[in-house]
């Protein structure tokens, strides 16, 4: 969705600029005229390199059209702005190009918020047809579910398919279309595997009575092995405070059993230019010291420059993470951790290592937005699958997008896991990090890191 969007909009930008010329030509610099290839071209460019800082959230399940219109305007402004620097320093021709890119800018600002009512709309419509929706679950039947279900509900364009609920009675005046699918032991059943699943989930909003707390602990393990997000609705009966964490949908106040500052969209538009300002300088600097890197590592050991390999990514899905190649090619890359002495290192693999020069190719990650600067370091599939059954909340680190660097990293815990205390001291600190996300606190992180590389880190290898 997100690509055919992008798509859209670089032909709203084609128009926008056909229609300057043509119906505003006093303010066309003669210069766009005459090079209208180029200038087409470093257009889309631009205005697809700050798209990418500012994602489009037209088809997010609770948005505004306020924050629709700031980030139209946002990539608008920074995007032509940015344009008249390089079109400015590659012509050195300064005549018209204020007046035509204000008015410019105006034009594409219309045509967009048009375009996005248009999409939104479109959206809303598959949606309704039962496509990239989000499976929803609830437990318990107390009268604040019933609540909840005529929110999640009063926007078809929010996408949330409701499967029901699991409860040992069933919830007083529910609809017909809100279905009882068995009792709290059914859903147990299910959990602990006596009973095949026949649904997948995405969201669990429970209305069990807060002291009931084994229950709470099973269900939230069970949606932490899954990566279902948990939340909780105090009972309309009940007024106690409890320690869950509050949020809000709409006008009902939920609570959530991990508190997520990343789900705010200003903190997520943030963390995100950030990356894609810092990637693209770090991958500009890198294509300079490209082919002496290369040219060493197939000098030292025959086989590809790069090294690829599946992680385990945000929501639980996994990518392809890139490195450039440290070790001589082997069989057993997907499955064992490189230790100190590892003799499937060659020598500038083994510097490239201590250094964290092997990790550059993954600002690409960054870039394309299966990474961030900052967060969990991405594990090999093998070890996801393996310490989610050893550590209770060990999924939960997939909440956010894993990181180049991360708190565990600058605080004694990177490199070898010989011992699943070691792991499990990780996964608390990539938990902390992801319940005390600052902008500020990814900068600490990210000179802690330099300052790790400067003083040669013992765990770097």
């Amino acid at each position: 969705m997100q690509a055919i969007i992008l798509l859209f909009d670089a032909v709203v930008y084609i128009v926008a600029l056909l229609a300057m010329i043509v119906i505003f030509p006093q303010f066309t610099p003669a210069s766009i005229e005459r090079h209208f290839n180029i200038a087409l071209l470093l257009g889309i460019v631009c205005f697809a390199l700050f798209s990418v800082a500012f994602p489009v959230i037209v088809g997010k399940r609770k948005v505004y059209a306020k924050d629709i219109v700031f980030r139209i305007m946002a990539v608008v402004v920074l995007s032509q702005s940015f344009f008249l620097i390089l079109w400015h320093t590659i012509t050195r021709e300064s005549a018209n190009e204020m007046a035509f890119v204000i008015l410019m800018s105006a034009l594409l600002t219309v045509l967009l918020a048009v375009t996005r009512g248009v999409e939104r709309i479109a959206i809303g419509q598959f949606r309704r047809l039962g496509r990239n929706s989000r499976s929803v679950l609830f437990v318990g039947s107390d009268p604040s579910l019933l609540k909840m279900y005529r929110e999640v509900m009063l926007d078809p364009m929010a996408g949330y398919n409701v499967q029901g609920y699991y409860s040992d009675e069933e919830i007083a005046d529910a609809p017909q279309e809100l279905k009882r699918l068995g009792t709290i032991q059914d859903l147990y059943d299910i959990i602990d595997g006596r009973v095949q699943r026949t649904f997948v989930i995405d969201d669990m909003y429970c209305s069990l009575a807060h002291t009931e707390t084994q229950k709470l602990r099973k269900l939230m393990r069970f949606c932490n092995a899954c990566v279902i997000h948990f939340y909780y609705i105090p009972r309309i009966a009940y007024t106690k405070k409890i320690y869950f964490k509050p949020e809000l949908i709409g006008e009902n106040v939920v609570y959530t059993n991990y508190h997520e500052p990343l789900l705010d969209m200003k903190n997520r538009v943030m963390k995100r230019t950030f990356d894609v300002v810092c990637s693209l300088i770090v991958l500009l600097i890198l294509v300079l010291f490209l082919p002496v890197i290369a040219f060493i590592i197939k000098r030292q050991s025959p086989g590809p420059i790069f090294f690829s390999q599946l992680r385990t990514g945000m929501d639980g899905r996994n990518f392809i993470c890139y490195k450039f190649r440290s070790m001589h090619v082997n069989k057993d890359s997907d499955t064992l951790q490189a230790t100190k002495d590892d003799p499937r290192k060659f020598p500038f693999g083994d510097f490239m290592r201590r250094s964290n020069i092997d990790e550059l190719p993954q600002f690409f990650n960054v870039l394309k937005g299966d990474m961030s600067m900052v967060g969990p370091r991405p594990h090999m599939v093998l070890h996801t699958e393996m310490y989610s059954k050893l550590i209770g909340e060990y999924m939960v680190r997939h909440f956010i997008k894993p990181g180049i660097t991360g708190l565990a990293q600058v605080t004694g815990f990177r490199g070898e896991t010989k011992e699943l205390k070691q792991m499990e001291g990780r996964v608390q600190r990539d938990i902390w990090y992801m319940e005390n996300w600052s902008f500020w606190l990814d900068i600490k992180i990210c000179f802690l890191t330099i300052w790790q590389i400067i003083k040669k880190d013992d765990k770097a290898y």
